[in-house]
Order: C-alpha cells, then structure tokens, then sequence
C-alpha cells in the first residue's frame, strides 16, 4: 500500500462503505475516481492520510468480505 501524499485526492468523491458501523462511529470511506487505486479513509479524519490500495487487492477483499471470508463463521 502507499501514503496518499503521491497522490491528489482534492479532487475525489468519497462515499460512506456499506460495510461502515451503523452508528457513525467505526465509518470507512472509499473513492472510485482513480483508475487501478482505491482510496480508503476513516470519515472521522477526512484530513487524515488515505491509503492507496491497487484495485484488484480491494476487489479481492470486498469478494471476501461479501463471502464472509473473515467472519467468525465464514472462510477458513
């Protein structure tokens, strides 16, 4: 993964995960406007550093999150 400081989110469309806590308190926000990266962010710290995550290593997590791959019940 790599610091966001290379580069610039100005300009990004951040969304709320559906996975993010209910209640506002655990929240995760994402970006799809940067072609082969996805941005992660705590919402809670907007300002904050955003990871940089290559898309198909994001593509692979949400395919394990929505397989319950990292559930008690779920995967391994």
């Amino acid at each position: 993964m790599k610091r966001s400081n290379r580069l610039d989110l100005n300009s990004a469309r951040w969304r709320k995960s559906s996975y993010s806590n209910g209640d506002g308190a655990d929240c995760v926000e994402v970006s799809d406007d940067f072609p082969g990266v996805v941005p992660v962010r705590d919402s809670k710290n907007p300002e904050g550093a955003a990871l940089l995550i290559p898309a198909p290593a994001w593509n692979a997590f949400i395919a394990g999150v929505r397989s319950a791959a990292f559930s008690h019940r779920g995967g391994r």
